[in-house]
């Protein structure tokens, strides 16, 4: 941890976790426009590329989505180092997400608990704000959910509409069935559901890629929480389909590692360190299943390079962080990169 971000932590961490979260975010914000955030975090040093779904990423780290809801931080983030940035979780209309506190930081134990239940100011504001990115070279990815009064049954409607929104400006689109905080939305990821859903997308994939004249790949985004027979039920419905990405795991609703913390019984989705164990253990399953034909976004629990490494050996392609990037700070990215520009392609 750089001593930089080691005095901003410590102002930050007297704040609740919200409101922190908009206090960093304004701050970077402003400190990129100004030209301030080169001089305090200084460009990385290049690492070589690598090319998967068809799309060229710097590095191998990534931003999980959940950090830029809004998709109008890429550009400063960027700058952080990140070879890919997710933003979202967005949805068709405006969201507030649930009541206030909704976050949470779990500091011994490196983790964070979240029910913020898609807060995010729609796909149009979404879409807006990501084409007023002009500085970040990364790739873009955008990640998209249903609304909380959309019923399931009507749920590919969403889908459909934020993919068709999202698709000129994201260079990929994850498709979130996977967060415990939006009412019924895991239930999306049975394999009948699951199988309809995916259909619909590609279809309407197809029809955007000769409209726009590109590919953006689709991925879907998974819960840490499936046992074996799911793993191996969605592998065929992946396989069937043709996605082109997968993003392993979301945050579980398990609170292994914090029991017993003042916190641990709060609603929501836990992330960090309790989770590293087992969302590689989830990116190994489904790696067996689907036998390199699809590649694999490792999230979940990266607090080191070598819990990146873990990941990649797991069959990850690329990694993403969040809850130890808000812990460390941007020294993790450059350690990971690092680390991973070591392994073979």
């Amino acid at each position: 941890m750089s001593d930089a971000y080691a005095l901003a932590r410590s102002i930050l961490f007297r704040l609740n976790a919200e409101t922190a979260h908009h206090a960093s975010m304004t701050g970077l914000r402003l400190a990129e426009k100004t030209g301030l955030l080169p001089l305090v975090f200084p460009d990385p040093e290049c690492v070589a590329p690598v090319e998967i779904m068809g799309l060229r990423f710097p590095n191998r780290v990534g931003l999980a989505a959940g950090l830029d809801k809004e998709g109008n931080t890429i550009d400063a983030l960027g700058r952080l180092g990140f070879g890919f940035i997710e933003i979202g979780t967005i949805t068709p209309r405006p969201q507030a997400g649930n009541p206030k506190p909704r976050l949470f930081r779990l500091i011994d134990r490196e983790a964070i608990i979240n029910r913020m239940g898609f807060n995010n100011p729609g796909i149009i504001e979404g879409v807006r704000n990501v084409s007023r990115s002009t500085r970040y070279e990364g790739v873009i990815g955008f990640n998209i959910g249903k609304n909380k009064d959309t019923p399931n049954e009507r749920a590919e409607y969403d889908y459909l509409t934020n993919l068709a929104e999202a698709y000129p400006v994201a260079d990929y689109v994850a498709v979130n069935l996977s967060s415990p905080n939006t009412p019924g939305l895991r239930d999306l990821q049975s394999e009948d559901a699951c199988a309809r859903l995916l259909e619909k997308l590609k279809a309407e994939q197809e029809k955007l890629q000769t409209r726009h004249g590109r590919h953006v790949p689709l991925l879907f985004k998974v819960a840490p929480d499936l046992d074996h027979e799911h793993i191996s039920a969605l592998s065929r419905v992946f396989l069937d389909g043709g996605l082109d990405g997968l993003i392993a795991t979301n945050t579980t609703i398990t609170r292994n590692g914090v029991e017993g913390h003042p916190f641990a019984d709060q609603a929501g989705g836990l992330s960090g360190k309790p989770l590293t164990k087992r969302s590689t253990e989830i990116i190994r399953a489904f790696s067996s299943e689907l036998g390199g034909r699809i590649p694999i976004i490792g999230a979940g629990g990266i607090s080191s390079a070598d819990d990146a490494v873990e990941k990649i050996h797991a069959g990850a392609s690329l990694v993403q962080v969040y809850s130890a990037f808000i812990f460390q700070g941007p020294a993790l990215i450059h350690s990971i990169a690092d680390r991973l520009d070591e392994l073979p392609a």
